[in-house]
């Protein structure tokens, strides 16, 4: 059997790069319990910190400068989580409808109108090559 231009977009790279695999660690340590009770000490202590400011302005500014850097920072690595993630899924997908495009195939012999389907199923499939 050949392969379709699917199977073949998809060829084992040499695994994930350094960055996707900081990701993977920061978010394994972002999602869970710790890293939320770290983000309430931050605050806690910042709130208590109040009298050891001389301007209202700066002790604010500190909270409001690192919240925004830290949103940035976590809003990246979610999304590029997520891309990955979508990628992924949508690879399984693609395995999935080749396979049944496959075994539709093999069965269009006996009933014609499998043909068509077939024809159907790998363009879709095809469209999502494009990503």
């Amino acid at each position: 059997m050949e392969r379709t231009e699917a199977a073949e977009s998809r060829q084992k790279q040499d695994g994930p790069d350094p960055f996707e695999r900081f990701v993977d660690i920061a978010t394994k340590l972002i999602s869970r319990a710790p890293f939320f009770a770290v983000c309430v000490a931050v605050v806690v202590i910042w709130a208590v910190s109040y009298p050891l400011w001389k301007s209202t302005t700066k002790w604010e500014l500190a909270i409001h400068t690192f919240t925004a850097v830290l949103s940035l920072l976590l809003l990246v690595l979610l999304e590029n989580a997520g891309r990955r993630s979508t990628e992924a899924m949508q690879e399984k997908l693609n395995v999935l409808a080749e396979a049944l495009a496959a075994l539709m195939e093999s069965r269009a012999a006996d009933d014609p109108e499998l043909e068509e389907a077939v024809v159907k199923l790998r363009e879709a499939v095809g469209l999502e090559e494009q990503h």
